[in-house]
């Protein structure tokens, strides 16, 4: 199932096993597509599908609180390697991040809830990362996946939209209705 327009924002998901047990949901996939790119495993068992839906839903009840200072950052190569050096980097030389201290950053990417993948589980074992900004009526996503070696991003896997609020939450919303609908009328395994 794909709920939306893969060349500009879509989730697509499908079920090969569902369970009975919620912690579980269903084995699977659940690939972000952004801008003609997709980020996460595409293998029909590539991870158990309830972080991913419980990852959806958080999403939607935190809808216009993923905010940052930073949002308006022309190069969106410049947020996710800020983003991957604060996390990631153990020899972190840089002090300020977009004028914000180190450690102010990485608890500012915590707190606002900027990470939507990896989205912890397998899903997204593929390097790939989506962050999502909310600033006024638009959400900006960044796509990307990492370099072998190193922290930045990997030259041509950076996608960053700009979309409007009301279609990114509806996209969420109908993704996370049909995946239901889905997930309760399938046969479950034990």
């Amino acid at each position: 199932m794909i709920i939306g327009d893969a060349t500009r924002f879509a989730i697509e998901s499908r079920i090969t096993t569902a369970y009975s047990e919620l912690g579980l949901r269903a084995l699977g996939l659940f690939v972000i597509h952004i801008c003609g790119k997709r980020y996460g495993l595409y293998e029909p068992d590539a991870t158990l599908l309830a972080c991913s839906f419980d990852k959806v839903r958080e999403r939607i009840s935190w809808r216009g609180r993923h905010t940052a200072p930073f949002s308006y950052e022309p190069d969106g190569g410049k947020i996710a390697d800020a983003y991957r050096h604060a996390l990631y980097a153990p020899d972190q030389k840089m002090e300020t991040f977009f004028g914000l201290p180190h450690a102010e950053f990485r608890a500012l990417i915590y707190q606002s809830k900027l990470v939507w993948a990896p989205d912890g589980d397998e899903a997204f074992d593929d390097g790939s990362f989506v962050l999502q900004l909310d600033k006024e009526d638009y959400v900006r996503l960044i796509g990307f996946t990492t370099k072998k070696e190193g922290y930045e991003h990997e030259p041509g896997s950076l996608a960053d939209l700009w979309i409007g609020a009301n279609e990114f939450y509806r996209i969420l919303e109908e993704w996370s209705s049909t995946f239901d609908k889905e997930w309760c009328a399938a046969p479950k395994a034990y």
